[in-house]
């Protein structure tokens, strides 16, 4: 069966990275497999040039890659795909994690966090349950002579 025609993978609504700065590689896979478990390359390794694409601008290149700064190695996004028995369903399942990891690492940032303190009442609240507390332990001791 031919593999549908892909102008490329889509990210989000304004970003779709082209099929022409996607590379594969394949190599064999760990797990089931079946009798073509040693003959057969089913792991999928789907590389991207996240420094290098001309799918991002300027702003969206630099978020993408503080964010996924961690997985970079030198610009460029590897992800891997081996849990399927069958190389098309791992091309699929890489493109689709692929999409995933970048529109996440494209959407901006959340409101920052604005510190707050506990209210007066709030800590009146707990210093009189602790007192409460420790007044039903004390009458579980002993007398004291």
């Amino acid at each position: 069966m031919p593999a549908p025609h892909r102008p490329g993978l889509r990210v989000t609504a304004g970003v779709t990275i082209p099929e022409s700065e996607l590379s594969w590689r394949f190599s064999r896979s760990s797990g089931p497999g079946g009798q073509g478990v040693n003959t057969t390359d089913s792991r999928a390794e789907l590389v991207w040039d996240a420094a290098g694409s001309r799918a991002l601008s300027a702003h969206q290149r630099e978020r993408v890659l503080d964010r996924l700064s961690n997985r970079l190695v030198d610009g460029v996004l590897t992800i891997t795909a081996s849990e399927h028995r069958a190389q098309v369903r791992n091309r699929d399942a890489a493109r689709a994690r692929l999409a995933a990891t970048v529109a996440d690492a494209l959407r901006p940032p959340g409101p920052t966090r604005r510190p707050t303190k506990p209210s007066r009442g709030s800590q009146q609240r707990r210093l009189d349950a602790k007192q409460r507390r420790t007044s039903i332990k004390k009458l579980r001791r002993p007398p004291q002579d």
